[in-house]
């Protein structure tokens, strides 16, 4: 898969046990229970769908499978239109392969399979080695080419080809559908609660701790900057409470600016973390950082004597929100 966005998982043997894979015709062939979307954020209602297939799979003795894709379709079929992402490819197919099934399988969806029609998509993805017996989807599912296919094509091309296609409903939650897109409209408004819930856990982000302009050092608040792939989505601006996720397993208290530092006339968007009580070299670490509750919205003050007092306010109400 060279060139595809598949590259970024990396040595996935070592990572996740070979549970993860890129071409389905590579396993052994077993008649299997079938997941299948983007699934990005894997959320509460991801999760039921991949649940249903799981029971499925226990009932019939079947192999459990997650099938998604390398890249949102979007990006494939108008470039530029793709929405922001809730998470990076690897952690996708981590979380993926997390929830207990036995294989995950991350297809590239390249020109080749977005123009195959219905039946042959079915063919490409379900049929060969995966062998599917019971096919799971949300009940808004769409394939092939110019997503010609919905629920009854899928429940009809099953018929022919010997699976059941069992549609799932959308969950709800607070009088709203759980969805990525939602996810994201609630993170564009700062809402990382309402995301939360929606996840089923705290949204993340990935990123290298890079050098920035050593500000928050001589103001006393040393932070981690961190370089974020610019595809995903981040909250609005503004500071929030979390934790920091080392490498080595730690899991730090943060007060976590998102925003363009106003107050010294910054312009680019930038995630610093200041780790309560921590004050140690992470320059060039992969971090995880999580957004648990917002603090404030971003303001610009009129010099850094304000700003310094702001933010020891802030760090007392990070301090208050984690318990630390």
């Amino acid at each position: 898969m060279t060139g595809s966005a598949w590259d970024e998982l990396g040595p996935t043997p070592d990572l996740w046990d070979v549970r993860v894979v890129g071409d389905p015709d590579a396993v052994e062939p077993r008649p299997s229970a079938v997941s299948i979307g983007f699934f990005d954020g894997v959320h509460r209602g991801h999760r039921t769908i991949i649940e249903r297939a799981l029971q499925a799979a226990r009932q019939q003795s079947l192999r459990s499978v997650v099938v998604t894709f390398d890249r949102h379709p979007m990006e494939v079929v108008r470039p530029g239109s793709q929405p922001p992402l809730l998470q990076t490819l690897p952690r996708r197919a981590a979380t993926l392969a997390s929830t207990g099934v036995d294989l995950v399988v991350v297809l590239p969806f390249d020109d080749d399979l977005r123009h195959r029609a219905p039946d042959a998509f079915v063919d490409k993805v379900l049929a060969g080695s995966l062998r599917a017996a019971h096919v799971v989807v949300g009940a808004n599912f769409r394939f092939g080419h110019r997503a010609a296919g919905d629920v009854d094509v899928l429940r009809a091309l099953g018929e022919e080809r010997g699976f059941v296609a069992e549609p799932v409903d959308l969950r709800e939650t607070e009088g709203a559908v759980i969805s990525s897109t939602t996810i994201r409209d609630a993170l564009a408004e700062g809402g990382v609660e309402l995301a939360a819930r929606m996840l089923g856990r705290p949204h993340v982000i990935d990123g290298i701790v890079v050098r920035g302009d050593q500000r928050g050092r001589e103001l006393g608040f040393p932070t981690a900057n961190l370089q974020v792939d610019p595809r995903i989505a981040l909250p609005a601006s503004g500071v929030y409470a979390g934790w920091l996720h080392h490498p080595d397993g730690r899991q730090l208290p943060a007060a976590t600016s998102v925003g363009t530092n106003p107050t010294f006339a910054g312009e680019e968007q930038r995630v610093e973390a200041y780790l309560l009580g921590v004050d140690e070299d992470l320059y060039g670490l992969e971090v995880a950082l999580d957004f648990r509750a917002r603090v404030r919205d971003e303001i610009r003050y009129e010099g850094p004597s304000a700003l310094v007092a702001q933010m020891r306010e802030d760090v007392a109400e990070v301090a208050r929100l984690l318990g630390v």
